[in-house]
């Protein structure tokens, strides 16, 4: 195995922070010592003659960026390319230069494709390699502390499948934690795509119940010929097309929870039986004669107007009492707008990894449309806009340029940056393009004359003709 050399010459004083180790990996000898001279003030250098087991070596020393000649050693001409390689699928974190003597732009465009932050062909400006390396370690390094900053404030904010730190959600998880040991009936309520489903799954594992089974049902997602026999079970021969004895929902369900999603689509008939069922505790399969005991604890979820439906004979009001013993109620997602920067940093996490893609950002412009988005669909509809502009945005930053015209539309922020960006402005320039835009539309539409035009723009004909000497229309 190849020896490492530590030719750093600067003592550390015992109260500063560390400096940062860098890797070079080289056998010309000659660079060596000038780069050396050039790096060691600000870092400890170490060497190495060989790529032999460099991933790992650089991992126990915890080595902080590596400049690699590729062309140091092997027939490959390049054979140091699959080292960058394996070197970035390791370590993200990681600082990576190459070097090579090769004049090829393929070359250094095959380096930054596996992962190198920056290429440099010999003879070096090693005084520019100086200032990328340590620029490219700070940027890595403020990443580094981004990203365990973000990790911390999404671990902060997570409860069970939940995100989220915002007040209403907070008020969320506290009535979950009160109700989750007991056993009565629970109504979950919320727009579509607020967290109906997580909300009774997060109850079921804080509850005694935890180790039996959940079993769920969307009562608005089958028919009314099809749903009575999925809840209640069948025997055989109770129907066309039964041959053979069924338990339903309600039976798998035994010792354990039962989730009924949709609940409102019930019919009447429907709402009757299980009316029976809760206050008995024993179901009847359809066609069957005896009764089976069945302990279960009853979740139900919807987002439709129970006490307007039971007022008005559409839904049972004895079985809306038995349901809404305690009721939670989920906020839509407009109204915590504060936890659309965690479930952005949370969706892009999850799904740029799922997806095999370096991890994205979201501009600031960007998360301001997002907040100010209204979000019909809530937190459903933002994961499945997050895993779209994954995909569909080719950089690793999405702006306010990649999101959709619904989201674009009301957004305050994204009209102020294209009025003013952040790095300001030409006033003068941007007045002359809207000018020149203008006095071009309304020629068009007057065929060219410029009393029509005039008439148009609702200006004086002298100051049209003016204008259009000024801008040589």
């Amino acid at each position: 195995m190849a020896q490492a050399q530590d030719v750093s010459n600067t003592p550390q004083a015992s109260a500063a922070p560390p400096i940062p180790t860098v890797c070079i990996v080289t056998l010309d000898d000659e660079f060596l010592e000038i780069l050396r001279n050039e790096l060691v003030p600000w870092v400890r250098v170490v060497v190495r003659d060989s790529y032999e087991d460099l991933a790992r070596w650089t991992r126990e020393k915890q080595v902080s960026a590596v400049v690699l000649d590729i062309d140091t050693q092997g027939e490959d001409a390049f054979g140091g390319l699959p080292v960058l390689a394996e070197l970035r699928r390791l370590n993200e974190d990681f600082t990576l230069i190459s070097i090579s003597r090769a004049r090829a732009r393929s070359i250094e465009k095959q380096a930054l494709s596996v992962g190198a932050d920056a290429h440099f062909r010999n003879p070096v400006d090693v005084l520019e390699l100086r200032m990328t390396l340590l620029d490219t370690i700070r940027r890595r390094a403020e990443e580094a502390v981004r990203e365990r900053s973000r990790q911390q404030a999404l671990e902060s904010s997570r409860f069970q499948e939940f995100i989220g730190a915002s007040e209403p959600m907070r008020l969320v998880y506290d009535a979950i934690q009160q109700i989750a040991a007991s056993t009565i009936n629970v109504l979950i309520r919320g727009e579509s795509g607020t967290g109906k489903e997580l909300a009774a799954r997060a109850i079921v594992a804080l509850s005694r119940r935890a180790s039996k089974p959940f079993v769920k049902l969307n009562c608005a997602a089958l028919p009314e010929n099809l749903i009575e026999s999925e809840l209640f079970g069948s025997e055989r021969g109770a129907f066309t097309g039964a041959t053979e004895s069924r338990p339903g929902h309600i039976e798998m369900a035994d010792g354990g929870t039962l989730f009924l999603d949709e609940i409102a689509t019930l019919t009447l008939p429907l709402q009757t039986k299980l009316l029976r069922v809760l206050e008995d505790h024993q179901v009847q399969r359809l066609g069957g004669r005896s009764f089976r005991k069945i302990d279960f604890r009853l979740i139900c979820a919807t987002n439709e107007p129970l006490e307007e439906m039971a007022r008005t004979g559409k839904f049972r009001e004895d079985l809306y009492y038995r349901i809404h013993v305690i009721p939670i109620q989920l906020p839509p997602l407009r109204e915590r707008i504060g936890d659309i920067p965690l479930l952005c940093d949370y969706f892009l996490q999850i799904h740029c990894t799922a997806n095999g893609i370096r991890l994205k950002q979201i501009s600031a412009d960007a998360l301001s449309a997002l907040e100010e988005h209204n979000w019909p669909g809530n937190v459903r509809e933002l994961e499945n806009l997050i895993q779209r502009l994954i995909i569909t945005t080719r950089h690793e930053e999405i702006g306010p340029g990649d999101l959709p015209s619904r989201v674009l539309e009301g957004s305050v922020a994204v009209q102020e940056a294209i009025l003013l960006p952040e790095g300001g402005t030409d006033f003068d320039g941007q007045v002359r393009q809207l000018e020149v835009a203008m006095l071009t539309t309304a020629l068009r539409r007057a065929q060219g004359s410029k009393t029509a035009a005039a008439r148009l723009l609702n200006v004086d004909v002298q100051k049209m003709k003016y204008l259009c000497r000024k801008y040589a229309l």
